[in-house]
């Protein structure tokens, strides 16, 4: 399970901002990155454990760290009919069986205060969604847990106003904050992202996780389901590092068209290792530069 930790690291330039440590790893501004990866939901059992293997074994050869993401239960649907995973039961043993597989951290969602303490039994990271972001009941519920918490950036929120989610948890005790940037709305169907939210959420004392998937997501834009752009995957991961991210978030999925869900924004599971070694080369270009 996670050991949790904050360092502040203090001081006013736009590097300030937090480190946590999950099972001796430290994540945050001057730490290697961090990597957070997998399915927007589980599926089946043998092809998320493999799933699961292929990305921690890519990170191994980079002496990265790595945590497997998937939700047991999606309650942001576009469509009631849309398949939202396997359900809390079933779910939290599958995730269970793929952290004790291959030894790495995990990380899911909750959506209700009542499901924290459940999923916080399995798993290192609890995350919140980013339409959840100000429900004070949810993130009070989280923090008491113990566990790390990414918070997710409602797509309607300036980055400055996550400092308020981020002190409702620490106001319940959460040991370590991650901040997660996944665009914002332009307009109604299309996201963008300001990369003014990296050394901003960095002043909050924040470790920041650059989500380069959810970014390029067109939400309702198919009529059933939500549409993206993942040629734009790349991009996003190449800017987030240059603007000096902490970590990498991408649902990654074996076959993208098949996927249970957000099948128009995943990434390919053979593109992984090399947008890592991209990002890696970005990130090594800011903190040149920011030396």
């Amino acid at each position: 399970m996670a050991e949790s930790e904050t360092r502040t690291d203090g001081g006013g330039d736009d590097n300030a901002g937090a480190a946590v440590t999950l099972r001796g790893r430290r994540i945050g501004p001057g730490e290697p990155l961090f990597v957070i990866a997998g399915p927007c939901v589980l599926e089946e059992p043998d092809a998320m454990l493999r799933l699961a293997g292929e990305l921690a074994a890519v990170c191994a050869r980079h002496g990265l760290g790595y945590c497997f993401k998937a939700s047991y239960l999606k309650d942001n649907r576009t469509s009631g009919a849309s398949p939202r995973g396997p359900g809390a039961e079933e779910g939290l043993r599958l995730l269970a069986r793929i952290g004790d597989a291959h030894g790495v951290p995990l990380l899911t969602d909750v959506h209700h205060p009542e499901d924290a303490a459940a999923a916080a039994e399995v798993v290192d990271i609890l995350q919140i969604p980013a339409f959840l972001c100000r429900q004070t009941s949810l993130l009070e519920a989280a923090g008491r847990t113990g566990r790390l918490v990414n918070v997710k950036k409602g797509q309607f929120l300036a980055p400055a106003d996550l400092g308020h989610a981020a002190a409702k948890l620490r106001g319940a005790g959460c040991p370590g904050v991650l901040a997660t940037e996944r665009g914002s709305f332009f307009g109604y169907r299309d996201l963008v992202v300001d990369f003014r939210a990296v050394p901003l959420l960095h002043r909050l004392g924040l470790p920041v996780v650059m989500d380069a998937t959810h970014a390029v997501q067109s939400p309702g834009s198919t009529g059933s389901v939500t549409g993206g752009a993942p040629e734009m995957i790349p991009l996003y991961v190449r800017c987030g590092m240059a603007a000096g991210a902490d970590a990498l978030f991408l649902e990654v999925h074996p076959d993208p068209p098949r996927a249970l869900s957000d099948a128009a924004s995943q990434l390919p599971l053979p593109a992984f290792a090399g947008l890592l070694e991209q990002a890696l080369r970005f990130r090594d270009l800011y903190r040149e530069c920011a030396s």
